[in-house]
């Protein structure tokens, strides 16, 4: 009998120790991007492909930027706090710059970069707005190595914002997609001296956990207790932070801007739930969410446009 429970004693703690190895691989490619790697769609893989995908986790692909941006805008570089250069573009340095309302500094999602807000940034700019629009560290053509998926992307945001103070900006909204969004109300808790005018945040996750077990349904598994596993070896992977602190939900409670929070009803990522919290913990007495009911997590301005613009435009006039 103490043979049988030692032996089962010693799988159950391989079986632990496999377990753990799947976690630190999978949190390492949601850390790290590499250039020219292809990601194939999960949904549309064999069952071969997600066991390999599963056990081995697949490499992000380093987002690539195309710059087709059709507003008369120029490339600059922005220094973080801890001397990293972000790539951006910026409007600011136009001629008819001063006649705008303000400036609309807008942050990506995980894994993309300023080209995936080419549409948002390109309404903005109609609706009589500057833009700025920044890679995070290690997206796109700014420097760095790894993605804390807003732990440290927080200081980015901040010197974004410091970029337009010192070009005399004073009328500043700050629009994320989802890591963008989270990053923010990261960087409005961190910062106490930002006072951006309003906020406009997509599909932004309430905590680091949940945005782990999002990544992790992506691949049809169970996001817990998969989640929390990844998180913990993402934070390892990052040098030992203890990555459960990133709560946007919580660092929501430090918003006191008008703030438009919106959400498709059909992602997969981050949940209704999530969305409510963040919602309900924002302090500023002029908040609204919508929800978009055709979209998922993706850009809410190209799937739903004519509501989409209808929402910000009145939220921006208002």
């Amino acid at each position: 009998m103490r043979k049988l429970i030692k032996k089962l004693l010693y799988f159950i703690l391989c079986l632990f120790l496999f377990f753990n190895v799947i976690c630190a691989v999978q949190a390492y490619h949601f850390t790290r991007f590499v250039d020219q790697a292809t990601r194939p769609n999960y949904q549309q893989m064999g069952f071969i492909e997600k066991a390999n995908a599963t056990l081995f986790g697949l490499p992000v692909p380093k987002s690539t930027v195309v710059d087709s941006l059709n507003i008369p805008h120029q490339a600059t570089k922005i220094k973080t706090s801890d001397g990293l250069l972000l790539a951006a573009w910026t409007t600011l340095d136009n001629k008819d710059a001063l006649t705008k309302k303000g400036t609309v500094i807008l942050f990506h999602g995980h894994g993309s970069c300023r080209s995936g807000l080419i549409r948002e940034a390109t309404a903005f700019y109609n609706l009589g707005w500057n833009i700025i629009a920044v890679d995070f560290r290690n997206h796109g053509q700014s420097e760095g190595t790894t993605c804390s998926v807003g732990i440290n992307e927080a200081q980015d945001v901040k010197a974004a914002y410091d970029y337009a103070i010192k070009k005399g900006v004073r009328n500043i909204v700050l629009f994320g997609a989802s890591m963008g969004a989270a990053t923010i109300t990261k960087a409005i808790y961190d910062y106490p001296d930002m006072h951006a005018s309003k906020l406009i945040l997509e599909m932004p996750f309430a905590s680091m956990r949940e945005a782990s077990e999002g990544f992790v349904r992506v691949m049809n598994l169970p996001g817990e207790p998969l989640g929390v596993f990844l998180t913990l070896w993402g934070g390892i992977n990052l040098g030992g932070i203890w990555a459960f602190s990133n709560k946007p939900a919580e660092y929501a409670r430090d918003i006191t801007c008008p703030t438009l929070l919106q959400w498709g009803a059909k992602d997969f990522r981050v949940k209704r739930s999530e969305t409510e919290t963040i919602y309900n913990h924002i302090s500023a007495t002029h908040k609204k969410m919508v929800v978009y009911e055709q979209s998922g997590h993706e850009s809410l301005c190209k799937k739903e446009t004519a509501k989409w613009m209808e929402n910000v435009t009145a939220f921006l006039n208002n």
